[in-house]
């Protein structure tokens, strides 16, 4: 597909850049902001039983954080050492020893007083263990013990009623290849992957609209393209090294602009750990702020086109690049007439921007020859998620902003090979190299030599909700294999997922670390696998980044705190497959790691080359520098397709607040402090416009309460520079105000976005014994976004 390719790491710019410092005093004293000495101290600090391994680690793996994909200390992107906090903060996770067996071995109570955060912090998993109903405690058991109860208990369900998940916590391609293919040979289509809540929608619509669900540029894009623009991001809280790169864009000309309710304190001003000057005198990132309404953003890019077609009927060709449609895109005049029909009026209303400021916008867009589009879970997180970034990529096509270096669809993934995970088939829709569908079935089941199950699997939320249905139904789900993962902090309506977790017959738990979903009970028994990190992988692992660069991290020796019964999750997989089947085992059987890479090589013909990443440093770029390189797309007809969407209704009533979910010190649902850095808030806090606050007569710091027919979470409010009408919650704290069982419709995540009344608590709790508020029954959803 691809022709060009990367042309490896650049130099960074000599000269320092006084005009983007943020203040001449160093290191920000006085202000809010990361205190990133301290913070890598205190890793050094939390690593001394293990530093010479936790070194090696940093210097030779592949970062299991973000996906950036920094190898040992270096990038494709920049010259020059890399390291930032997301990193450091995991690093323990590798490092850490047994957790003790007086607390393993605690009444259960004893345990379930501990949160998340303080579970990690007790160590790993030392060997498997089994809590059988009505056992106060987890006990010891063999790997052979575990397996054949886990096996046993598949032979006699259905395949349809058991389902397999995996996170994205430093798991391999290798382990996500084994487990699609040991799931569809033990004959279940229930698998999932941690990307179906965070980016599904993404590769969701840039296959409808580009016939490729992947970033189609590089990070090196940024550096001199004319804008980028940030939608719904906070690039800088989630892969800090992304501030390193803007830093360079901003010294090569490039505007950055940044689409956000929220003025983000990290994506206005930022201090660069690796980078001298940016460490002693910040750096100021975004150039302008656009802060529109959560789920304005398809009203906003309505506006953006609406004046390209006003702008064109003064002047052909100013704003759309009209040789680009004609070569390149279908759909250009339903798409001009949809987004004539829509009324200013109606396009500020939902977006919460004005007119003036989104002719601005669109002017800058008309006027540069080159743009990179990269957007987060700010877009991704709705129940119209899908139209969302199909919206973004219409303004690509339309400028022709794709396929060439500086132009490109950026979906900016927040964690390390979740780009993998359906490449190699963790998906329910997805095989290796193409979708559960027609021919893709076919050759895939030549190349495993056995027939896949011929139904449709059931994605996350989908199989936690079936665990519910009557007993006798075919696609009850009765048993759950967990590779990692937390649903109880991820998901929507936690009493839900509590009550689901524990009407399972079994729950397996293969995991480096407990957490709070690993207590839950079950009807027979909760089984915990002790597994290894990706540094312990036995022939190394791969992962892929955000821009497709697959990386080689090799297998790490010299851990002091080794957990010497943990094994690399692959080998769990293929062992269970051996158990339940064991006359055909020989099918998914792979005698090491390179085996398994010359297989995917085979079945994802993209990856056809990661067979010869044989030791650190090694990588390569699946589809070349630019995908859809020259504006010719992998669809069909090889033409881009501009679809037509509409401004969504969201329900929102007089009076009523939009609120969505953020992450603070975290890295997913793992949070590492418990005040946010960058704005001083705290995990009980609701971020706020001060205006909205005024017309209720709410102080800062004061009790405030949100409620809607789903829940109720009490908190403090917290002034910040937030669009008004809209308000922000900790995730996972304020999972409890959002619904079950409402997914977008094409990709399936849950919506993370609610209406909301918010109220002093004193006000609301005076009222309680009045006005009873209950949970409504589920049909009835008056209050929430359509």
């Amino acid at each position: 597909m691809g022709k060009t390719k990367h042309p490896g790491p650049q130099k960074k710019v000599a000269m320092p850049a006084p005009k983007h410092w943020v203040s001449p005093i160093p290191f920000g004293l006085g202000k809010v902001k990361p205190k990133h000495i301290r913070d890598t101290m205190k890793t050094l600090w939390d690593n001394r039983d293990n530093f010479g391994y936790a070194t090696n680690i940093l210097t030779k793996g592949v970062c299991d954080g973000c996906a950036l994909g920094v190898s040992g200390l270096h990038d494709q992107t920049l010259t020059g050492p890399h390291i930032c906090t997301t990193r450091l903060n995991v690093l323990r996770l590798n490092t850490a020893g047994a957790i003790e067996p007086e607390i393993l071995h605690a009444d259960i109570d004893e345990l379930r007083k501990y949160d998340s955060t303080q579970l990690r912090k007790l160590g790993r998993i030392p060997y498997p263990m089994i809590r059988r109903k009505g056992e106060r405690k987890f006990s010891r058991i063999t790997w052979d013990e575990a397996m054949d109860m886990i096996a046993e208990k598949m032979k006699k369900l259905d395949p349809k009623q058991y389902a397999f998940y995996l996170t994205s916590r430093g798991i391999t391609n290798e382990s996500y290849y084994v487990a699609g293919k040991v799931s569809r040979f033990l004959g279940t289509n229930n698998i999932d992957n941690a990307s179906r809540i965070c980016h599904s929608p993404s590769k969701t619509a840039l296959k409808r609209s580009i016939g490729v669900g992947a970033s189609t540029s590089n990070y090196q894009d940024w550096i001199g393209t004319d804008v980028l623009l940030f939608w719904g991001s906070v690039a800088s809280n989630s892969s800090p090294v992304s501030s390193k790169y803007m830093l360079e864009a901003k010294k090569k000309g490039t505007k950055i602009i940044v689409v956000n309710p929220y003025k983000e304190p990290a994506m206005d001003k930022y201090w660069i750990p690796s980078n001298p000057e940016s460490a002693l005198f910040g750096t100021k990132i975004a150039d302008d702020f656009y802060q529109v309404n959560i789920g304005g953003d398809i009203a906003f890019m309505h506006g953006i086109m609406k004046h390209w077609f006003e702008m064109e009927e003064s002047k052909h060709g100013s704003a759309i690049n009209h040789q680009f449609v004609e070569e390149h895109v279908n759909g250009y005049e339903e798409m001009k007439s949809k987004v004539q029909e829509q009324s200013w009026d109606d396009i500020v209303a939902s977006s919460g921007i004005t007119q003036e400021r989104i002719i601005e916008l669109a002017e800058l867009l008309a006027n540069s020859k080159n743009a990179v589009y990269a957007w987060a879970l700010g877009l991704t997180m709705h129940s119209f998620a899908t139209d969302n970034i199909s919206q973004v990529a219409n303004l690509a096509l339309l400028r022709g902003h794709l396929g060439r270096k500086h132009a490109g669809l950026m979906p900016f993934r927040g964690h390390s090979s979740v780009q993998g995970s359906g490449e190699m088939g963790a998906d329910p829709f997805v095989l290796p190299g193409g979708d559960f569908y027609g021919d893709n079935i076919k050759r895939i089941e030549k190349l495993w030599g056995f027939d896949l199950p011929d139904w449709q699997g059931d994605i996350v939320g989908v199989t936690l909700e079936n665990i519910l249905l009557p007993e006798d139904h075919e696609r009850k789900i009765k048993m759950y294999y967990l590779s990692g993962g937390n649903f109880l902090e991820t998901m929507p309506d936690p009493n839900f997922v509590e009550k689901a977790l524990s009407d399972l017959d079994i729950r397996v738990h293969q995991d480096i670390i407990l957490n709070t979903s690993t207590l839950v009970d079950a009807k027979e028994a909760v089984l915990v696998l002790p597994a290894k990190t990706r540094y312990e992988q036995e022939g190394g692992g791969t992962s892929t980044s955000t821009e497709r660069m697959v990386y080689f991290s090799p297998e790490i020796e010299g851990n002091k705190n080794q957990v010497e019964e943990a094994r690399a999750e692959w080998k769990i997989y293929i062992d269970l497959a051996k158990r339940v089947k064991p006359v055909t085992a020989h099918l998914v059987n792979f005698k090491d790691a390179q085996e398994i890479r010359n297989e995917i090589a085979l079945a994802n013909p993209n990856y056809d080359g990661i067979q010869h990443l044989k030791k650190a440093g090694d990588v390569f770029q699946w589809g070349g520098a630019w995908l859809c390189e020259d504006g010719t797309c992998p669809t069909p007809d090889g033409r881009g397709n501009l679809i037509s969407v509409d401004i969504p209704e969201l329900g929102k009533k007089e009076g009523q607040f939009i609120v969505t979910s953020r992450r603070g010190k975290q890295f997913n649902s793992m949070v590492y402090n418990e005040v946010d850095p960058l704005n001083g808030a705290g995990r009980y806090d609701v971020l706020m416009n001060a205006e909205d606050a005024q017309d209720l007569s709410i102080a800062e710091g004061e009790g405030i309460v949100l409620y809607n027919g789903f829940g109720v979470f009490q908190g403090r409010a917290k002034f910040v520079d937030i669009t008004r009408g809209n308000v922000q919650v900790h995730f996972p704290e304020g999972n409890f105000l959002l619904p079950r069982g409402r997914y977008e419709k094409y990709a399936g995540i849950p919506d993370y976005n609610i209406t909301v009344t918010l109220e002093k608590a004193d006000r609301f709790n005076a009222r309680k014994d009045v006005e009873h508020y209950e949970k409504r029954i589920e049909e009835d959803e008056l209050d929430a976004p359509a």
